[in-house]
């Protein structure tokens, strides 16, 4: 965050995003409300002028109050709407309860289990983010705090239906998210009818990044899918996710299966979100269906 001098009449104080070597966004914030260095990272909640409370890790935007609903629902029904009857339901990473709580808009939930590393990051949610976290008191939901790779490693073969991947950038902790090894421990996890969904930055700008995470993906899974939503605050203000299953395509909800009160999906979002432009679509070519 660059801080204005103290003394400096009608100064202001922005939070500013460095996206890439070339591009940055920057938020006017009107206070801080928390800050704090965690065993993995830089956390800091503050109030903005244009987009409510945000949540930034590593001097990353995670989410804003204004916009999370793209992401959250975007990330929770689709997988959700398209597998035929969802239980159970894995979340790595959202210590901020926002995927959880999309999760519990669907009325066949039975267990969520959330595994986030840091702690901290509940305790932030729990604190500034009420309207996301409160979903982590609900009595189907189990929070764990720990490594999702090793939770997923440890689970139990057939143990979930839908695993969704609410994982930070791919650095420290977080690399091994966008492995072979881990997306074969989720390919046991929810066995030949389940689902998995995973973030996966931006499509104009981590490319590479989407391709070799399809691949690592179609080492477990026998069809591998792209999709898009706007995350306003997110690099170029596009978002994209990756979604595997062992064969069932994942484009179509089931009749029925739209949630209430959602603000971005529908059905007939989630059927276009799949619909690629030519250079989305081109990172996953050699990757199969």
């Amino acid at each position: 965050m660059n801080a204005p001098s103290a003394t400096s009449p009608g100064a202001e104080l922005w939070f500013t995003e460095r996206q890439t070597p070339d591009l940055a966004l920057s938020l006017r914030v009107v206070r801080t409300l928390w800050q704090e260095t965690t065993p993995y990272q830089e956390l800091l909640v503050a109030e903005t002028a244009s987009f409510g409370r945000l949540l930034a890790l590593g001097g990353t935007v995670q989410l804003t109050e204004r916009d999370e609903f793209f992401y959250h629902e975007m990330l929770a029904h689709v997988p959700l709407a398209a597998h035929r009857a969802p239980r159970r339901v894995l979340v790595i990473g959202g210590g901020d309860g926002g995927t959880v709580r999309e999760v519990l808009r669907h009325p066949g939930i039975e267990r969520v289990d959330l595994v986030e590393i840091d702690a901290a990051v509940v305790r932030a949610g729990r604190e500034y983010f009420p309207s996301l976290s409160a979903a982590l008191d609900d009595p189907r939901v189990r929070v764990h705090v720990g490594d999702g790779i090793a939770f997923a490693a440890a689970a139990g073969a057939g143990d979930y239906d839908a695993v969704l991947v609410d994982s930070t950038d791919p650095v420290g902790p977080a690399v091994g998210l966008f492995e072979a090894p881990f997306f074969r421990s989720l390919a046991r996890l929810v066995g030949p009818q389940g689902i998995v969904v995973a973030q996966s930055e931006s499509p104009l700008l981590h490319g590479e990044l989407i391709a070799a995470t399809a691949h690592a993906m179609a080492e477990a899974f026998a069809r591998v899918s792209l999709y898009l939503c706007p995350v306003p605050t997110y690099p170029s203000g596009q978002w994209s996710f990756l979604v595997a299953t062992q064969g069932a395509d994942p484009s179509r909800p089931r009749p029925g299966a739209s949630p209430s009160g959602t603000r971005y999906y529908t059905p007939a979002v989630h059927a276009a979100a799949f619909a690629l432009p030519p250079y989305a679509a081109a990172h996953l070519e050699g990757v199969g269906r």
